[in-house]
């Protein structure tokens, strides 16, 4: 029993100490090498810890440390992603109504932060935090942004790159109507002609177009004449308004070569 305590009191000291050189993140391996313990040992040591709130156990041997202002609230997941993907091995960004709310279009905040990466890992929850994972087979050419978090950095895409994300999923920003809303408010941070270099980014035509045509009537055609005026180069065919509805027609816009086949009303 004394052994195991000298165990947990070493682990707490090397949490200290990572903490008091502005480390909040570590590995299994990396702690058990330090503390030259066993695994068994360790594993004894980080329970305790967690059963305490002072550590969290994010992905497997993955660990964040809990400073003391966040052991009721939990710790948010923006604190850790970016350590976290970089543990994995994997590219990323966050993105759609996280990537919204973090630039000011904050009508209804997201209840789970998402992240768009390459391959697929499931949703995860950490403590109070709740991870949503999108796929996206490329995105090293999506426009991206660093911002600061108490714990160190989060990349985020630009409010272009996020606009078209939230049209692209759709299902995951609470479907067009939210989409209508977040872009409403989002428009006020969006410099149109970075929307075209988003567009190209993405590399679909119908995101542009149903991004446009959202754009022209819930916040004005101005900010989408340089969008426009590249997208009618590509000559792009007529696609559905709703992606995952075929039927319904109500009208058809000619200049963003849209079937309307649903309603949108923003809520704002």
């Amino acid at each position: 029993m004394l052994a195991q305590k000298e165990q947990s009191k070493r682990l707490i000291q090397y949490i200290e100490e990572m903490q008091s050189r502005g480390k909040y993140f570590f590995n299994k391996e990396e702690a058990i090498k330090a503390l030259n313990v066993s695994l068994a040992a360790f594993n004894l040591s980080a329970h305790r810890l967690i059963k305490s709130d002072k550590l969290v156990r994010v992905k497997n041997g993955f660990y964040a440390i809990i400073p003391n202002e966040y052991r009721v609230s939990g710790l948010p997941a923006t604190f850790f992603i970016d350590a976290l993907m970089k543990f994995l091995g994997q590219s990323y960004y966050v993105g759609v109504l996280s990537a919204s709310a973090l630039h000011g279009a904050a009508h209804q905040a997201p209840q789970e932060l998402q992240v768009i990466t390459t391959k697929p890992i499931r949703t995860l929850v950490v403590g109070k935090a709740r991870i949503r994972f999108l796929n996206k087979k490329h995105i090293d050419g999506i426009a991206t942004q660093i911002m600061n978090t108490p714990m160190g950095v989060v990349r985020v895409s630009t409010p272009e790159s996020t606009a078209i994300d939230l049209i692209r999923y759709a299902k995951y920003a609470g479907y067009l109507n939210n989409v209508a809303t977040v872009l409403i408010e989002l428009s006020e941070v969006i410099d149109e002609k970075k929307l075209v270099d988003a567009a190209k980014a993405e590399g679909q035509l119908a995101y542009a177009q149903r991004l446009g045509f959202l754009l022209d009537h819930f916040v004005g055609d101005k900010m989408t004449e340089v969008l426009h005026s590249w997208l009618i180069k590509q000559n792009p065919s007529p696609v559905f308004l709703r992606m995952d509805r075929q039927g319904d027609v109500i009208d058809r816009n000619a200049k963003w070569q849209i079937i309307v086949n649903t309603e949108v009303e923003p809520d704002i």
